[in-house]
Formats: C-alpha cells, sequence, structure tokens
C-alpha cells in the first residue's frame, strides 16, 4: 500500500515455459484469509499386500471368526444348561402330577398344577376373563324334570335290638325324620311341572325314604337352567368324611379316597366338599387328628359318633367333644337361624372367597341344615354366592354354607343297585343333576378331593311293654 491506497500484485504473463513466478514485493504476506495446518498427518498409504499375503490374512480373520462363533454357541449351550437343570424339577412335577392316581383329566391337573407352583393369579384372572366374557344365557326354559323314584330296599338288618320288645308282628318302622312337604318357591316368573316338589329318590330305608330331591330355577333371568336340591335324613343315615388323595393334604385316609367296596351295598347319597384347604379359611379334624388347625367362627359340617351330621359356627353351634369324628371347614356361614347374614352381597369377597368373585354366575354348591336337623344340599350352574343362599334358605335350610365351587368340583349323587330290583347287584351313582360333569363313578374311585357319603343305619325305637298300655319312647341324640 502506497500514500493509503492499495496496491495490485503484479504478475507476469505466462511464457511457453509456464507461468512465471510474481515479484518478491507483489506476494501478500499478510492474506485476509489463512489456512491452518490439518489436525493430523496425512495417514500413509497402506502398504500393497502380495495374493499369499492376503490370503492368510484372510485366513486369520475366519479363523477369528471362528472362534468367536465357538464361544457364543458353547455360552449359549451353558445357558441352555442352566436352563433345563433349572426346569427339571418343574418339569418332573408336572409329570408327577400327570401320572398321580386320581379321576382329574389332563386339563384339570394342569390347571391345579399352576395354581399349586405360582400361577394362581394367572388362573384367576383368565378364569374370571372367561366367565365374564362367557356368562349364562339369559331366558328360555329348562327342560322337563324327570321323576326318578326310589329303587329298593337297602339290604339292611331291620330286626331291632334284643333291649326292643316288639308288639306286633308287622315290621319295626326305624326313627326317621318328618319328611319335606311344603313346595321350595322358584324365583322364575313361571313354575315348570314338578318344580320345587319334593320326590322320593334312591334307595329305601326299612321302607322309608331316606333322600328327596327337588329342582328349582336359580335367580329370574336365568331361567333355563335349574338347581338340584338334596334333602338327607340324618335319622335313618351315617355320614361319613372322606379325605381325597391331595385334599386335606395329610393325615388319616383308612379309606383310599373312595367308597371302598365293602361299604357300598348300604350307601345311599354322596357330595363334593368345600374348597381347597389354602383357599377355605378353615380346617379339617378326622381320626382324632387336627389336619389342619380348626378355625373359631368358620362355618364347619360336623359328624359325631352317631353318624348324626349337622352345620354350624364352629365355638358357638358346634365345639369339640368327645363325640366329634369329623369337622370340615369352609368359609363363613351363608346362613344364620334362618337369614342370610347382613354382610352377604355379590361384590364383597372376603368371607366368601375371591378366586371368581362372589358376582359370577358360575357352578356352586353349598349345605345346610333344617330346623328337624335334616341335611339339605344344593348344586348347579349360574348361581351367584347370594342366590346359592337364596336357594337353599327358600329349601328350609335355617343354617347353611358354601361347599366347592365350578364344574369340576360340584358333584352329587343318589346311589341304586344296578337292577334296582337285586338288593346284591352292583351298586352305581346317578347324578343328582343331570348336568354335572362328573360320572356316577366319580366317588367309587380314588380322588383328589375330599367328600362326604351316607350310609344307611336304620335306629328303633325303645319299646316298653306295660299291662295296659304301651309307649313307644324313641331314643334321641342332641343336635345343634
Amino acid at each position: 500500500m502506497a500514500d493509503g491506497v492499495p496496491r495490485r500484485p503484479q504478475y507476469s504473463l505466462p511464457s511457453e515455459y509456464g507461468p512465471t513466478r510474481p515479484p518478491e514485493d507483489a506476494i501478500d504476506t499478510d492474506p485476509a484469509v489463512r489456512t491452518l495446518p490439518r489436525d493430523g498427518a496425512e495417514p500413509e498409504p497402506e502398504p500393497t499386500l502380495s495374493r499369499r499375503e492376503r490370503r492368510t490374512v484372510e485366513e486369520n480373520e475366519r479363523s477369528e471368526q471362528r472362534a468367536r462363533e465357538a464361544r457364543a454357541r458353547w455360552v449359549r449351550r451353558g445357558v441352555a444348561i442352566l436352563v433345563v437343570i433349572g426346569l427339571i424339577p418343574a418339569g418332573w412335577s408336572y409329570v408327577h402330577a400327570l401320572q398321580r392316581p386320581g379321576t382329574d383329566s389332563f386339563g384339570i391337573r394342569t390347571v391345579e398344577w399352576v395354581r399349586d407352583h405360582g400361577g394362581n393369579g394367572i388362573v384367576n384372572t383368565v378364569e374370571r376373563w372367561w366367565y365374564t366374557n362367557n356368562p349364562p344365557a339369559a331366558g328360555g326354559r329348562p327342560g322337563q324334570i324327570q321323576v326318578q323314584g326310589t329303587g329298593g330296599d337297602v339290604a339292611v338288618s331291620l330286626r331291632p335290638p334284643a333291649s326292643v320288645t316288639p308288639v306286633s308282628t308287622a315290621p319295626p318302622v326305624p326313627a326317621h325324620l318328618p319328611p319335606p312337604m311344603r313346595r321350595v318357591p322358584t324365583p322364575a316368573p313361571n313354575v315348570q311341572e314338578n318344580e320345587g316338589i319334593w320326590m322320593p329318590a334312591g334307595r329305601l330305608v326299612g321302607g322309608q325314604p331316606p333322600e328327596y330331591i327337588t329342582f328349582v330355577r336359580p335367580d329370574p333371568v336365568h331361567t333355563s337352567y335349574y338347581v338340584a336340591i338334596m334333602w338327607l335324613d340324618t335319622r335313618l343315615l351315617r355320614a361319613a368324611y372322606v379325605p381325597g388323595l391331595l385334599e386335606p393334604g395329610s393325615g388319616p385316609n383308612p379309606w383310599g379316597a373312595q367308597i371302598p367296596p365293602g361299604e357300598r351295598n348300604t350307601l345311599i347319597a354322596a357330595f363334593n366338599s368345600g374348597f381347597k384347604m389354602n383357599s377355605a379359611r378353615g380346617g379339617v379334624y378326622f381320626g382324632g387328628q387336627e389336619v389342619r388347625p380348626l378355625v373359631d367362627g368358620s362355618a364347619s359340617l360336623v359328624i359325631r359318633s352317631d353318624g348324626s351330621a349337622t352345620v354350624g359356627m364352629w365355638g358357638r353351634d358346634v365345639t369339640m367333644s368327645t363325640d366329634v369324628t369329623a369337622v370340615r371347614q369352609n368359609l363363613a356361614l351363608l346362613i344364620d337361624n334362618g337369614e342370610l347374614d347382613p354382610a352377604l352381597n355379590e361384590t364383597d369377597t372376603t368371607k366368601w372367597g375371591a378366586t371368581l368373585g362372589n358376582k359370577a354366575l358360575v357352578w356352586r354348591s353349598g349345605v345346610g341344615i333344617d330346623a328337624n336337623g335334616a341335611l339339605i344340599y344344593a348344586g348347579g350352574n349360574s348361581l351367584s354366592v347370594l342366590s346359592l343362599a337364596r336357594t337353599l334358605r327358600n329349601a328350609g335350610a335355617v343354617r347353611a354354607m358354601e361347599l366347592d365351587i365350578n364344574s369340576s368340583w360340584v358333584s352329587a349323587y343318589t346311589y341304586v343297585n344296578n337292577p334296582p330290583e337285586d338288593p346284591n347287584a352292583p351298586v352305581i351313582g346317578i347324578k343328582l343333576g343331570g348336568d354335572m360333569s362328573r360320572g356316577g363313578d366319580r366317588y367309587l374311585q380314588p380322588g383328589e378331593r375330599d367328600f362326604f357319603a351316607f350310609f344307611a343305619d336304620p335306629k328303633f325305637p325303645q319299646l316298653i311293654t306295660t299291662t295296659t298300655t304301651t309307649t313307644a319312647r324313641k331314643t334321641t341324640t342332641t343336635r345343634k
């Protein structure tokens, strides 16, 4: 720059020998834009490998890749072996569950195995989803009620004990309760033929029917279903508690989880017990042992040494004594003193189990006792816990408890000879409700669940003869 005027660099024109360098004084030693050196030096070009060297490098890379893959395979195999080793106990347990003796199907065994191995919540969720999305059909009419009738007399001795003085040549009449006569009301808007009418069923004991049955609808909406009801004379019958292969889980099991052949000639009826013990909220007493701890306040079916049975609240209606031979508890009473429990509603699961929820309309069962001491059993489909309680109360129960639920567990049978006219013929079971899922041989072979069975056991009144009159004095036993 001279005199404040920028000076242009002077360049010579190129010649035939190429561009000419500018004069020294024309070089701009202070450019406006400067170039900076690169961050790093230019990489040196890789040396060119020969074909043999390239082949060696590729083989080395392939060898390393194979080694890495081999290590990965061994890692995967090790993990798989550890998983298999971890699953061996579970797999063995599952196979054992499928192969053990019993009457449960493959599907039932699988579901119960899942429940018992930490999957109870999963099973409950699936069941609730199924029953919620597949409710029983509303409306409709049920099938015609078939009159079962009686099937001959049980082959038992009707000879009175030596202390009884006969007063006539007529066959002695064993002590028995007054039969049920009042028609059971139905909640359905239209009454079907024979609905609610008590009908004698099964074999006689000393000429007296120890069992009556009837059928009613569960509620005014689901009118195509029947609840089957069974009335049992506790004076003509001897009750027995039979432990199953799995429930209550331990303790004496003298009959091997079935009604043995030697006891079947006097067998009259049988029905299911309560929930699995881990859900029953109660205990079991049998064979002189408290198999599971008894719980005060729990609903209890109690059997005494004379064969009589009753239902009540443990610690209030029934307590331990020397004549108690069996106690099976399940949840809380549904009916007490002829009234439904005030806490009973279909949304409360605190007293009557939360497996499916009380509102779910499923197979349910229950048992109660009437004012005369007879047992009343009810079981059927499309029942909530509230409609089950109402059915038992309408049938005459003054105290009642819920038993097991779901179609696989609700089972009740009447037993007859086949053919009926032959008292020495084999005994078969007839389902109380024709739509009950289990066959008539369920309790005639070893099964997983506990149950109750009832046998002919006639008892005769004591007769006292005087010179003028003969007075019958019945032997009574204390029942609560």
